[in-house]
């Protein structure tokens, strides 16, 4: 077979692809706000939702963080925002750091609640379009916060067209079934093992 015979192969395989994928598309018309959730074991889902966030800015898109357990790291993407997009994007930091830091469950419970005050005023909002919730997953699990009150209120007040995206790791099963959208991460290797800490611009 002639280097000009593949072409032309590859050529009526790209074109049935796209023709396929063009009817698929023609039926996916509707819009609404999402509800993400960024989840497992593997290393990205703060990236991935601050990613998110760097689209909405791109997009001109008012958003918002409420940054969940993390409060005492000095972390590259709060910097960053508020230095640079602190119009764009709101940004709150709740908590004073992990459980095993503060060993003052009085004082998570607290500083979590706090955040979610304030992270559904930020969902209530009409001019902001998405708000991230970043770690909330975390004080879910530990009981931080109480899990019907949040499924209730993204269920029955979060606005029609605002995306809502929550981070962490074993985020509840009522959680995920009552997300659009729900991304797994896996952990295949990681250099903590290999006795690396954690480092700037990889993981803060």
């Amino acid at each position: 077979m002639t280097e000009t015979d593949d072409a032309a192969r590859h050529h009526e395989k790209m074109k049935k692809i796209k023709a396929a994928r063009d009817k698929m598309m023609e039926t996916k018309t509707d819009e609404k706000g999402l509800i993400v959730v960024h989840t497992g074991a593997g290393k990205g889902k703060s990236s991935s939702g601050f990613g998110m966030i760097m689209r909405c800015i791109a997009h001109e898109m008012p958003c918002a963080v409420v940054q969940f357990i993390k409060g005492n790291w000095v972390t590259g993407e709060r910097e960053f925002l508020r230095k640079n997009f602190s119009e764009q994007c709101k940004f709150v930091v709740s908590g004073e750091g992990f459980t095993w830091d503060t060993q003052d469950r009085d004082r998570d419970i607290a500083a979590a609640r706090a955040g979610w005050e304030q992270a559904k005023a930020l969902i209530r909002d009409p001019a902001i379009r998405m708000v991230l919730l970043d770690e909330i997953n975390i004080a879910l699990r530990y009981d931080y916060l109480p899990l019907e009150e949040v499924i209730a209120f993204l269920r029955d007040e979060k606005p029609e067209m605002t995306h809502v995206v929550l981070t962490g790791r074993n985020a509840k099963p009522e959680l995920i079934e009552l997300a659009d959208l729900v991304t797994e991460m896996t952990l295949v290797k990681h250099p903590f093992r290999a006795g690396i800490k954690a480092q700037k611009g990889v993981e803060f």
